[in-house]
């Protein structure tokens, strides 16, 4: 057995003794220390290396539900206010991987991405809207869901796109037009659907997405053409400051809406995971019936059921409700981290018969993926 892992068992068994003879205040180090400990065996494994981040994502979340007084706010100074542009971070990240190259990608295959953002935009906020009312959520939780299901996609679905030996041009493609229409769509849809939960104040969303993500997006894309390159530990940490700050921005939700999560939480859980699925289900076979092959099919499902939780995080601070609405986006999170990377490890092991047949080359090869996404 591997190091790391009877590291976490030690730690395991602390944890039970703690809850055991009711010693709280070690309990969530103990938790927090063993699934840090599983992450740092998943590493070692090509097979469960994608689950690594999603371990260390639950481990820091423990700590926020067992001693949120220290996620709340430091000095005064409240964390959430680092929200927005922990984002605007990422998203700045995200446009210093972005070339023309990729926009011209969009015109040479028009039809996969048309039918990824549409199917992207109708089936993940319609499924949103059906769990919501089925759930029968408080509203403020209701319109959480909806806001997570109308959001764009984000760039864990290009990692699990090339996972998953899907195509990873048409997901690059998809994410980026998905990510250009946020500012339209997404407070279009959330007007359409949530106005029954929650006031929606369409221009002031419009506005907020704008800043949250064309603005740095754009910064990021004049980045790639001036400065890329020429400050190599820059292109380094980009993406490990990327992954702190999506863990940084869902310790605060869930330190933050700690009651509201532990009323809800099992119910949320269930919901998140089946709007998920459903948005990998449906959009894997909405392809499937239009004549796509198969790894494109797998594209638009991945870039359906995957969504940008950190930008529907934003949005839920800005309207000023984090602690209800910000919700269903901490869960939404980890979980599609976690169903992503169990599918594409699935279809990793299952190579498309376009593949087999020699029509595609190098979708096995790390050089294909984005420097930013290895």
């Amino acid at each position: 057995m591997h190091f790391f892992y009877k590291i976490a068992i030690a730690f395991l068994l602390a944890y039970i003794l703690t809850i055991v003879f009711h010693q709280p205040q070690w309990a969530g180090w103990c938790l927090m220390l063993c699934l840090a400990s599983v992450g740092l065996g998943f590493r070692q494994t090509s097979f469960l290396r994608g689950f690594s981040f999603t371990m260390t994502i639950l481990a820091v979340v423990s700590l926020a539900l067992y001693y949120p007084q220290y996620f709340v706010s430091i000095g005064g100074f409240k964390l959430s206010r680092l929200i927005v542009p922990l984002l605007q971070v990422i998203m700045f990240g995200m446009g210093t991987e972005l070339s023309l190259k990729d926009f011209a990608a969009v015109l040479r295959m028009p039809k996969g991405v048309i039918v990824g953002v549409i199917c992207h935009y109708t089936i993940m906020p319609l499924v949103g809207f059906a769990l919501a009312r089925a759930f029968n959520f408080p509203p403020e939780i209701a319109a959480g869901i909806l806001l997570v299901g109308c959001c764009p996609s984000g760039l864990a679905s290009n990692v699990m796109s090339f996972l998953a030996r899907a195509n990873l041009a048409l997901s690059v493609s998809v994410t980026t037009v998905s990510t250009l229409l946020a500012p339209f769509l997404t407070p279009l849809m959330m007007r359409l659907l949530a106005g029954e939960f929650i006031e929606i104040h369409w221009q002031a969303m419009v506005w907020d997405i704008t800043k949250m993500v064309i603005f740095p997006v754009i910064a990021g894309l004049v980045f790639h053409y001036l400065v890329r390159g020429k400050f190599k530990w820059l292109d380094k940490a980009m993406p490990l400051i990327s992954m702190g700050g999506i863990a940084l921005i869902i310790v605060v939700i869930t330190a933050a809406g700690r009651e509201s999560l532990l009323r809800v939480g099992g119910l949320l859980v269930l919901a998140t995971f089946l709007h998920n699925v459903a948005g990998y289900f449906l959009g894997y076979w909405s392809s499937r019936l239009l004549g796509f092959k198969e790894r494109d099919c797998r594209t638009i499902a991945l870039e359906v059921g995957m969504q940008n939780a950190g930008l529907a995080s934003g949005l839920a601070l800005t309207m000023n409700k984090l602690a209800t609405v910000g919700l269903a986006p901490a869960v939404f999170g980890p979980l599609m981290n976690t169903t992503g990377s169990s599918l594409a490890s699935w279809w990793h092991n299952r190579i498309p018969d376009e593949v087999q047949e020699g029509g595609v080359e190098g979708q096995g090869m790390e050089g294909d993926l984005p420097r930013a996404l290895k």
